[in-house]
């Protein structure tokens, strides 16, 4: 039996493959492992071209910013937490050269948070990304499985037609479903 939250990853690891980007580049978390191993099987099915792991989410900005240098795109997995360390690559490398990429990353320090901490940078991501001009998507569990990969894809597409990085963020706590962590 699938849970909810099992569909929702599903559903990013099948929007990831729709939009069929050339590279994806993650930082590890547990949070967000059930994605990355569905990227990395993709990969190895070989419906995905390259799937990596980079040790911090400024050094995913460098590497998958340079995508469409080559005439490439790319699509970056993290958590929302890690916005404080990729905000000056995002803002002087990213938006400042116009670089399409999506940054699709799970939000922590909301209901279902145990860590009493995280909240305190978790919480203005979104109007921190806004207010510096990067388009922002949320979705949580109002939002169907369907409409995540949706979302997602339309995201990557609004992305490289605008020319800048967008954002989707996801929230996986759902009250119905006991195995949802944040």
């Amino acid at each position: 039996m699938t849970t909810i939250t099992h569909e929702r990853h599903r559903s990013v690891i099948d929007a990831i493959t729709r939009l069929e980007p050339d590279g994806v580049a993650y930082v590890p978390s547990a949070s967000i492992a059930p994605i990355i191993n569905g990227l990395l099987s993709a990969e190895e099915e070989g419906t995905l071209p390259l799937i990596f792991p980079v040790s911090r989410e400024e050094e995913a900005i460098g590497i998958v910013g340079a995508y469409p240098l080559a005439g490439k795109f790319g699509v970056i997995v993290m958590q929302d937490n890690g916005f404080g360390n990729a905000l000056t690559a995002l803002t002087t490398f990213a938006v400042s050269y116009h670089l399409p990429l999506l940054i699709i990353a799970n939000t922590r320090g909301g209901l279902g948070e145990y860590n009493s901490m995280i909240h305190n940078i978790s919480a203005p991501v979104p109007e921190l990304l806004r207010s510096t001009n990067i388009p922002v998507f949320s979705l949580d569990r109002r939002n169907s499985a369907d409409d995540w990969a949706a979302t997602i894809v339309e995201a990557g597409k609004h992305s490289q037609m605008t020319y800048r990085p967008v954002v989707v963020l996801m929230e996986f706590f759902d009250h119905t479903d006991e195995k949802a962590k944040a």
